[in-house]
């Protein structure tokens, strides 16, 4: 089952969406680690798509309104793209590793603590001050530019795009380049 940001609850605003979102994430988390064989790297590929295209919007649409429009919004923004990289560079060792090696659940749930604690970051010092910010009309505005913006995200992670303008000018090109990889690797795989 590939799991994609359709496929995530419509909740109108983009507050809504995004905690949807982190929500699925903390459930392929957990069937990641529940789960073992064919289902388990299902379970992960899911899980690095929908991580990989969340951020990715995120970065575009999220963080520059929340850099631009929030006190402290510099600072704020900051500090969550740096966990963001972090992220990102174990979620691409992990990518390159056999779901079976005992060293991969380890690793898995080092990353799992750091973007659930990241996601919570998110909600406190982001999400709540956006929705006092902007009203309905434009929180579902934003949800739509969210949507957009995750279908031409790469679907893997790329450390280093942490901002708009980086997601934006490499984007389209590995978001290409990620997805031909996907129907590659899901063609030899029979999914």
């Amino acid at each position: 089952m590939t799991t994609t940001p359709a496929q995530v609850p419509d909740t109108g605003d983009v507050i809504g969406l995004l905690r949807e979102q982190h929500s699925r994430i903390r459930d392929l988390f957990d069937l990641v680690l529940s789960s073992s064989g064919r289902a388990r790297e299902e379970a992960f590929r899911d899980l690095v798509r929908l991580l990989a295209v969340h951020e990715t919007a995120e970065e575009e649409i999220v963080h520059p309104v929340a850099r631009r429009r929030l006190p402290g919004g510099e600072g704020i923004v900051a500090d969550r793209l740096a966990e963001e990289r972090e992220a990102k560079e174990l979620l691409a060792e992990l990518d390159g590793m056999d779901t079976a090696d005992p060293a991969f659940t380890e690793k898995l749930d080092r990353l799992r603590v750091d973007v659930l604690t990241h996601a919570r970051a998110e909600e406190r010092y982001e999400f709540e001050r956006l929705g006092d910010e902007f009203d309905e009309s434009q929180r579902r505005a934003m949800a739509t530019a969210v949507k957009a913006a995750e279908a031409t995200a790469p679907t893997r992670p790329h450390p280093g795009t942490e901002s708009a303008a980086k997601n934006m000018l490499a984007g389209p090109a590995v978001a290409i380049a990620d997805r031909v990889r996907d129907m590659i690797r899901d063609a030899r795989s029979g999914s």
